[in-house]
């Protein structure tokens, strides 16, 4: 039995919570720095100003400002939640063991992390290990691997989420990175389908469109012990919850999530459309949407946001104040 102590706590008054979020937004709005990703060409076309940011409570509230409703290809953000549904699907130990789950500490898209290891393993939070994952996903053929994600991250998300074309057809021309991994991973016997499949599918699983309320109703399903707070459906179960979490802290932000989790204290995850989540477990979770990144591919705005809501609503789990006690 779990301990009755798990998750305990919650967020401020609905009042503190919109309060705060439209503050956040009020003032990084003018921030500059950072680039909109040009690689995959369809996302290049973004608007550097557009930025929205969504707050949702493990009770379904959510406090909502600027662009949070506008949709992006979720990209990236994928990773913690198709892992989550495949150690639903096969055991948590096992996609851990085929996996791999410590940080590389390298960025998103590199191959040594597969070249260095024995065993080819690196972390399903970066393009090599979510390929990996991709290529567990259960099903008979390419079209039942692709229910199976859809419907996972539709439940996730609390509705359906649909596939943006023009997106799709851009990464598919522009992936060659992408394929050497897949095929550096099956000379290393650590991709479970054909390789074409798993990038196929992995391609498509990126080009998803979700908005910011999305992305925070869907991160707060894994603050939630797996309860997806608006549907009520149990999605996954608590224990896969931390797993991911776990995950998430040493690796959602490539090379420099030793920064974010000092700075932050708190699961998080990027994609290079520009989105973010932040995980405050028992409590809520945040996301946002600003293209523009910085040099490891993490949103400027995004990272700003995180740390400022982090420490005016009290989520950094490191925090603690001294005992009154005598």
């Amino acid at each position: 039995m779990p301990s009755p102590w798990i998750s305990t706590g919650h967020l401020p008054t609905p009042e503190v919570v919109g309060h705060l979020v439209e503050e956040a937004h009020a003032h990084f709005a003018s921030v500059e720095e950072g680039n909109v990703a040009t690689y995959i060409p369809a996302l290049a076309a973004a608007s550097p100003r557009s930025f929205g940011i969504c707050v949702a409570a493990t009770s379904g509230a959510s406090f909502n400002a600027g662009d949070w409703a506008v949709p992006f290809s979720i990209q990236s953000l994928s990773k913690p939640f198709l892992f989550a549904l495949v150690c639903e699907a096969i055991g948590e130990q096992l996609a851990r063991d085929a996996l791999g789950v410590n940080s590389t500490g390298l960025p998103f898209n590199s191959v040594l992390a597969v070249e260095r290891t024995v065993e080819g393993l690196s972390n399903p939070m970066v393009n090599a290990g979510a390929i990996a994952t991709t290529s567990l996903v259960p099903g008979d053929d390419a079209a039942a691997q692709w229910r199976f994600i859809e419907d996972g991250l539709s439940r996730f998300a609390g509705r359906r989420l649909t596939l943006d074309a023009e997106v799709y057809q851009s990464e598919r021309a522009t992936n060659c990175s992408n394929k050497g991994i897949a095929s550096l991973l099956s000379a290393h016997q650590q991709l479970w389908s054909d390789p074409a499949t798993a990038i196929d599918l992995y391609t498509r699983q990126c080009s998803l469109l979700v908005t910011a309320q999305d992305l925070a109703l869907m991160a707060c399903t894994l603050a939630n012990g797996g309860r997806q707070p608006l549907s009520g459906e149990q999605v996954i179960a608590p224990l896969i919850c931390r797993r991911v979490l776990a995950v998430m802290v040493t690796a959602g932000l490539y090379e420099t999530s030793g920064d974010w989790l000092y700075q932050i204290g708190l699961p998080g995850k990027s994609g290079v459309s520009g989105g973010m989540i932040t995980v405050a477990p028992g409590k809520g979770a945040l996301a946002t949407w600003s293209p523009p990144l910085d040099e490891a591919g993490n949103s400027v705005r995004g990272q700003l946001t995180a740390h400022f809501l982090s420490e005016r609503l009290g989520l950094n789990l490191f925090d603690s104040l001294p005992s009154s006690a005598s």
